[in-house]
């Protein structure tokens, strides 16, 4: 018997159960997992989109909302020329077709690298509860564009913001044909306190998050 299974059996037996495992006990662990229950949860009579827009505020990202896809690049240049940053940033392909050459900025669609200053992606739905972008890895949306440069510009319309971690959860499950290799959960600018209690931004990743929201069509 491995120690794992001798801890498994003393806990079995306190529980007054017999030591392996039953049938029946393992179909109803499957059949609670594949039923995703959700337990008790917080008030939510909110408006999804404010109240995503307050708690991203909150974790010291900016938000910036805009009519329709078109209007995209303008807004992340103003943005560039308000934090006099470089007009040449690392690009989701979802986002490539945009008009970023007449907004005078230079993408490119790659992972990002050492020397990038600046990554725009798109992000697979936001959270309202918690002001929280959840990206997932693959092919076209490497995570190292969200991750490696200092600023961070997301772009996602009001649609993909669902009220909490159960619903993001039950759209990825709805979604996608098999789980990611991995899944980001960004809460504003990378920060540590573990330096004299004083909390850094940027300590880890990007030091901006730059949040632009595309309107839901009227």
């Amino acid at each position: 018997m491995s120690a794992r299974e001798s801890i498994l059996g003393r806990i079995r037996a306190r529980q007054g159960k017999p030591p392996a495992s039953t049938a029946e006990e393992r179909e109803a662990v499957r059949g609670h997992i594949a039923a995703h229950p959700q337990n008790a949860r917080p008030r939510a009579d909110w408006d999804p989109v404010a109240r995503f827009r307050e708690q991203a505020l909150k974790l010291a990202s900016t938000v910036e909302e805009v009519g329709t896809p078109l209007a995209v690049p303008e807004a992340v240049a103003r943005y560039l020329a308000q934090h006099r940053l470089p007009r040449q940033a690392v690009c989701w392909a979802e986002l490539a077709a945009l008009d970023w050459r007449t907004a005078g900025i230079e993408i490119a669609v790659r992972e990002a690298r050492d020397a990038d200053l600046v990554g725009i992606t798109g992000a697979f739905c936001a959270i309202a509860e918690t002001g929280t972008l959840m990206t997932v890895s693959g092919e076209q949306t490497p995570a190292a564009v969200s991750l490696l440069p200092e600023t961070h510009i997301a772009v996602l319309p009001v649609s993909r913001i669902v009220r909490g971690m159960e619903e993001a959860w039950d759209l990825v499950r709805a979604e996608l044909d098999r789980p990611p290799r991995a899944v980001n959960f960004i809460s504003g600018p990378s920060r540590t306190a573990d330096i004299e209690q004083t909390v850094t931004l940027g300590a880890h990743g990007p030091y901006r998050v730059h949040i632009i929201l595309i309107a839901a069509p009227r």
